[in-house]
């Protein structure tokens, strides 16, 4: 299932949405892991950047949850979402990265990614869905735009370093 077509159906959105999920529990299963092998080297600024990327990750699922629900449809099991994040999302791993902040810039910019993808899908589809257009796009938009907000500070971050 690609964000690059068009969105025709409460299933199909419903599909895309779940990815969000996975992408927002594969950052914070990160930020964890950065925390449980970096826990010495962290400094605070790093680690209030991680706390919050984590939190951020969280209230994101949480609202992505809520949009499945009111489309009342059956949800595709976890491990076939999975499975698809890990495909087209999942190319690098953590230890792909010299650094904490890079591997976060990464998560960041790929989510930013998905979300703008997915709402240009939503947009160019004429398809009429369960839940509201206009709320779903101003939800997907605020996400995007603090997923946009989060590369703006790693990369402010990675600049005084």
């Amino acid at each position: 299932m690609s964000v690059s077509q068009r969105v025709a159906s409460d299933d199909q959105l419903a599909r895309l949405l779940q990815i969000g999920i996975v992408l927002e529990e594969v950052v914070e299963a990160r930020t964890h892991r950065h925390y449980q092998q970096l826990d010495a080297e962290l400094d605070e600024e790093v680690e209030r950047l991680l706390a919050d990327a984590a939190e951020e990750s969280a209230d994101h699922r949480e609202r992505l949850e809520a949009l499945i629900e009111g489309l009342g449809v059956d949800s595709v099991p976890f491990d076939e979402i999975e499975s698809l994040v890990d495909a087209r999302y999942g190319r690098t791993r953590p230890e792909d990265f010299d650094d904490v902040l890079y591997d976060q810039l990464c998560n960041e910019e790929t989510a930013y990614k998905f979300y703008d993808d997915l709402i240009e899908a939503i947009e160019g589809s004429d398809a009429a869905f369960s839940i509201d257009r206009e709320e779903l796009i101003a939800i997907l938009t605020t996400i995007r735009d603090e997923e946009a907000e989060g590369v703006r500070e790693v990369t402010e971050v990675m600049e005084r370093r």
